[in-house]
């Protein structure tokens, strides 16, 4: 590389520190960048890409933002997971020698962003730390830089769990030591879609290892010391917001794998990756910022402690039935703005002046919400009011000190009040004066020389003159004005008074800016101290909003109340909480659930589009909602609680790993009966579809029995295998249900019902009618089953891998013989096929089912 100019060396010299990061190089109004940086931001940004030195045989790639425009470029680039490091001058040009001293004074990753234009407010954005020990532990740190929030979980179950527990969270960036084997990077960026950095260095001996003394486990220490080095390295700023380090016992709640978060839609859909259509779009009735991102916490880590769970119920129930008061508490929360990220911005430096009313507003508040929550009689919500304390000396403090309707900028004036400071008074009384003495001076001018259309004006380069248009010069008395700029139209004067009255003002003026600047910063160092306390506040608030919220859509949607008993689980008009909300008002049908140590696994048969993952997933989510302390939808229920949730629910290519539906199909399967216990809930939706129809038959029994002889979780197994339902003679704790359709007029009809028994057809070529393929199409298939269903299987249409399967099956239809039926049970059936059922009422029906129920008895 050719000798580079001073400018360009220190360039190189701060980038080689920053390899992974844009440079953001400071160059008068500009952020400059250069080399690769311009290559790649210029086509991110999609910004001119130019060149530097021109004419020059190795031009340098450039290009560059204006300064004051660079919060969105920076944001449109840390949201593709990319860093910024922000290099600022720190020295000022006028006393510099040579080139002007730059430093950077900011690293903006994708975990550690602050500005809201940034961040989701209803979402946390973790920075998470990932640490491994010799002892096959696993330590996981999560910090919230915007809130200061931050927890730490040890994983023992090896790096599979590892990546299940960070699925779960929403996770930006990763911390990690340089020495992961490679490939557990390559997962981390493939399953998490996270930005990966890096940092050595665990031990801290820094001023806030306040926050992790009270860790008495090494690992804990090292994992939360790995993340703080790195934070402390990037913002290189005060982080007085930080909490000490919470434990997470993950043995304290519900365990959900990614598999089931992902086909439960929890908190985002499956297809369009958002909020609307997912459990937390239908629970979300919080009213604050801090309620909504504590609502999704609770979603994705439900209790299992049944005390736990009905102390939430209480306050639910309490707030349920007080629909009055509950209305006055939710118009009172609108005027609370995000008190955890407010306290959070206040440590860090970046908060301004409106932030600060509306913590005033907030604050304002809490005197309000206090008294309609004494209105609530229960011994639950009277300990979550005394343990609100209400800051009516930052109020106070807030309320004297700034304007009602500060600027956006803290370094233009215009902040505070009247009356803070006398000095501020004094320069502000010097500045108002003055600008009178101004408006005199223009009047009395007029006056002496007859001149109307003089003025005296201001601007910033030539500071304060007057003005007289070229018409009127020789009105203008002799040695009295001095010229101070000639414009087309008109010449522009000063005196010596106005010379010596525009000092005044201006020194007034500049310093009342800059004690403002003073004063507010001196304020927001105060507000430093009161941060605890407007944390274990915005906890408190936190908590009632969502509780509240429970309430809401409880009342709303017509939830009922669960018990807890143990091992048994009972529904009564079971309903799914988000498909009932897309459909229109009546529509969806409720179904009862019920199993016991008697019946432990459902195998449920039925048509496609019949409602079988319906009912499967409403089942899952119900147990969900009811561990988190929320009532659920139903007309009543028992459940019980599960440790686990596994799904298998829906078919999809896992593309990026190489694996087809079926490889993914039997992960998620043996995920499950590897990890389950017998306080677990399993959801297997037509496992062995993904290959052929002996080894998908003889998987799905093994996979039955597996879990009936050996785990004896609750288990939901659907299927299209027919023969399987024989199974209940075998396995006592299985039961047939299947969900019911009928034949009108050639079409099939969905009841959508959950009934006993197995289903007698699976209405493929019906469905397929339905979906409008080709009518010829449908014809031909109809012939082919009819076929099919007529001949024997020839051993030659059956690979040869197959044979034992066969066998087994073979021997299984040996064991089973058929009764042949009798002249008079043909009638009967006759009798029974003639029923045209859709042109009866239910009670007529149920009148001929019995009659002909009565002679097949005889």
């Amino acid at each position: 590389m050719s000798k580079q100019t001073p400018m360009m060396e220190q360039y190189l010299r701060i980038k080689e520190d920053y390899r992974d990061a844009f440079l953001f190089f400071r160059l008068g109004d500009f952020y400059e960048m250069f080399f690769d940086d311009a290559v790649v931001a210029a086509r991110e940004l999609e910004i001119t890409l130019t060149k530097r030195d021109a004419a020059k045989a190795n031009p340098i790639p450039m290009c560059g933002v204006p300064y004051h425009a660079a919060a969105n470029y920076i944001k449109n680039l840390v949201e593709k997971g990319y860093k910024v490091a922000i290099c600022e001058q720190v020295e000022d040009p006028k006393h510099a020698k040579g080139v002007v001293k730059r430093e950077v004074v900011q690293l903006i990753t994708p975990g550690t962003v602050m500005e809201s234009n940034m961040l989701n407010e209803k979402e946390n954005n973790y920075i998470t730390s990932l640490s491994y020990f010799e002892d096959g532990t696993y330590a996981i740190v999560y910090n919230d830089l915007s809130t200061g929030e931050s927890s730490i979980a040890l994983v023992t179950d090896g790096w599979d769990a590892v990546i299940h527990e960070l699925y779960n969270q929403p996770i930006k960036e990763i911390v990690v030591s340089s020495t992961l084997p490679d490939d557990h990077k390559q997962q981390l960026k493939d399953k998490l879609s996270v930005t990966l950095s890096y940092q050595d260095e665990v031990s801290f001996s820094g001023e806030y290892r306040v926050l992790f003394d009270h860790l008495n486990d090494e690992r804990l220490v090292q994992a939360f010391s790995r993340l703080l080095n790195y934070v402390q390295h990037t913002q290189k700023r005060s982080l007085d917001h930080l909490q000490p380090a919470q434990i997470i016992e993950l043995k304290q709640f519900l365990k959900l794998d990614m598999y089931s978060k992902r086909n439960l839609e929890l908190t985002e859909t499956i297809i369009k990756k958002g909020k609307h259509g997912s459990l937390l779009w239908v629970l979300d009735h919080t009213v604050t910022s801090m309620g909504s991102r504590l609502l999704k916490k609770w979603i994705e880590r439900p209790l299992l402690r049944q005390n736990q769970i009905e102390e939430r119920l209480d306050v639910v129930e309490t707030f349920y039935n007080g629909f009055m008061e509950r209305d006055s508490l939710r118009e009172g929360l609108k005027s609370v703005y995000d008190l955890e990220r407010l306290a959070g911005r206040i440590a860090f430096g970046n908060v301004n002046g409106r932030d600060l009313i509306q913590l005033k507003q907030s604050l304002s508040k809490i005197p309000e919400l206090i008294t309609v929550l004494k209105q609530f009689d229960s011994n639950q919500i009277d300990k979550i009011t005394q343990s609100i304390e209400s800051p009516n000396q930052l109020v106070g403090l807030l309320e004297s000190s700034l304007v009602d309707n500060p600027p956006i900028s803290v370094k233009d004036g215009s902040l505070i009040r009247d009356g803070y400071n006398e000095t501020l008074d004094k320069y502000r009384d010097a500045s108002k004066n003055g600008k009178q003495w101004i408006k005199e001076l223009e009047k009395k001018e007029k006056v002496e020389t007859k001149i109307k259309s003089l003025k005296v004006g201001y601007n910033r380069v030539f500071g304060y003159y007057i003005e007289v248009t070229k018409a009127n010069l020789h009105l203008l008395p002799e040695g009295r004005y001095e010229r101070k700029q000639t414009l087309t139209n008109a010449e522009r004067y000063v005196t010596p008074e106005l010379k010596e009255k525009e000092q005044l003002i201006l020194e007034a003026e500049e310093k009342s800016v800059e004690l403002e600047y003073e004063l507010f910063l001196a304020i927001r160092n105060q507000l430093k101290a009161y941060i605890p306390e407007l944390q274990k506040l915005a906890e408190v608030i936190s908590k009632i909003d969502v509780l509240q919220s429970f309430a809401t859509v409880s009342e709303s949607n017509n939830y009922k109340r669960p018990e807890f008993v143990e091992n048994n689980l009972q529904i009564k008009n079971g309903r799914h909480p988000v498909v009932e909300k897309v459909m229109k008002s009546g529509e969806f049908v409720p179904n009862d659930v019920f199993m016991d140590q008697h019946s432990n696994i459902l195998l449920i048969t039925g048509p496609n589009m019949s409602g079988k993952s319906t009912y499967m997933r409403q089942l899952a989510l119900t147990v969900l909602m009811g561990q988190i302390g929320c009532f659920v939808p139903c007309e009543r229920a028992e459940l019980t609680i599960f440790d686990q949730i596994f799904t298998r629910i829906g078919a999809a290519d896992d593309l990026v790993s190489g694996q087809s539906t079926f490889m993914v199909e039997m992960l998620e399967a043996n995920h499950a009966i590897s990890n389950a216990t017998s306080n677990s809930l399993i959801l297997l939706d037509e496992i062995g579809r993904g290959t052929s129809t002996y080894d998908g038959m003889a998987l799905a029994q093994s996979i039955v029995e597996y879990i009936h002889n050996h785990i004896q979780a609750k288990t939901l197994f659907s299927t299209h295998y027919h023969e399987l339902t024989t199974l209940d003679q075998t396995l006592s704790n299985l039961k047939n249900i299947h969900v019911r359709a009928e034949e009108y007029e050639d079409n099939v009809v969905f009841l959508h019902q959950i009934k006993d028994g197995a289903a007698d057809e699976s209405y493929g070529i019906h469905v397929a009618k339905l979906a409008n393929l080709p009518s010829i199409l449908i014809d031909r298939a109809t012939t082919l089953l009819q076929d099919f269903e007529n001949k024997e299987p020839k051993g030659n249409l059956v690979h040869e891998n197959s044979a034992s399967q066969l066998s087994f099956f073979a021997e299984e239809a040996a064991a089973s013989q058929v009764k042949s039926v009798t002249k008079a049970e043909e009638s009967i059936i006759g009798e029974l096929k003639k029923l045209n059922l859709f042109d009866m009422t239910p009670l007529d029906a149920m009148n001929e089912l019995n009659r002909l129920q009565k002679k097949l008895r005889k």
